[in-house]
């Protein structure tokens, strides 16, 4: 029996097998970068999951602010997601279209927002075409159903929570972005953005703990051994970071498979930290403090 508050992560053959249970509803929550041209929505109306509805990153978001995607006030979040048919008492699978990818993201905001029993799809759409499992088109049809949001601040943090735990060590933030983004030798794809890191931080590109060839999530035992060779201390609270708050969630997800269960994701990501301002940004690889800026 799968448990998804603790699993955090269904097979395709799972989902194959209980796809009609009563409690159960399939979540697209596909994001592609402005550069790539995709259209989300769009791919999802060409080929689905069945059954599935699509949540929008960009769409289910806090309007008020001038950074991408960022958490919607509960009231917002609460009124999108049960117009998707998703509320109190269901269990909700999500995939996306790469893998995993932007799953976790859409994960971690149920979790924040109090509804554990969320997991997401390991291998996401890819491994399920890959098995010449069912799939169907257009736009998606869900019944409204009430949903009770209880943010919990644990899960999230904000530019000065960050800039506060620089001096004093507590907390350890981790990067998911490429090595070349990190140690500032690649230009940021947002135009406008400084290059690097910030003080302090570790890196672990989420590639590197998803298996490329099937897009499953690594194994806990291997999870483990990525995350400890990059110097991190699975003993001490994580928080999480990578361009604007998505792929930080595939981290936040190997994490919660090792325990973490509330590790922190940080929402604004380098799309805050990384504007032109006053935050302090180190570059080359991590603990080296080669430049500052």
């Amino acid at each position: 029996m799968v448990d998804f508050d603790k699993d955090a992560l269904v097979s395709t053959e799972w989902l194959a097998a209980n796809m009609q249970a009563p409690d159960l509803r399939i979540v697209d929550g596909s994001y592609y970068l402005p550069n790539e041209g995709l259209d989300p929505r769009r791919e999802f109306e060409v080929q689905h999951i069945p059954g599935a509805v699509f949540f929008d990153i960009d769409e289910i978001s806090d309007p008020g602010s001038d950074l991408p995607h960022m958490l919607p006030p509960p009231h917002i979040f609460s009124s999108k997601v049960r117009r998707l048919g998703l509320g109190d008492g269901l269990r909700i699978v999500v995939y996306d279209q790469r893998g995993i990818w932007s799953a976790p993201r859409v994960w971690w905001t149920f979790r924040y927002f109090g509804h554990h029993e969320v997991a997401v799809l390991d291998g996401g759409l890819p491994k399920w075409l890959h098995e010449n499992r069912p799939v169907e088109e257009g736009p998606s049809v869900s019944e409204e159903r009430h949903f009770t949001p209880r943010a919990n601040s644990f899960l999230v943090r904000d530019r000065d929570q960050i800039l506060a735990g620089l001096g004093d060590g507590r907390e350890q933030v981790i990067d998911a972005r490429r090595r070349s983004r990190f140690e500032g030798s690649e230009p940021e794809p947002r135009e406008g953005m400084r290059s690097g890191h910030i003080p302090g931080s570790l890196n672990l590109p989420f590639t590197e703990i998803v298996d490329q060839t099937s897009q499953t999530l690594l194994a806990p035992d291997a999870l483990r051994q990525r995350f400890e060779a990059e110097g991190l201390n699975l003993a001490r609270p994580v928080v999480t970071s990578c361009g604007s708050g998505v792929t930080a969630g595939v981290l936040a997800l190997g994490l919660h498979r090792l325990g973490h269960r509330e590790t922190a994701v940080y929402d604004g990501s380098w799309s805050d930290w990384g504007r032109p301002g006053d935050t302090p940004v180190e570059t080359g690889p991590a603990g080296s403090a080669a430049a500052s800026k």
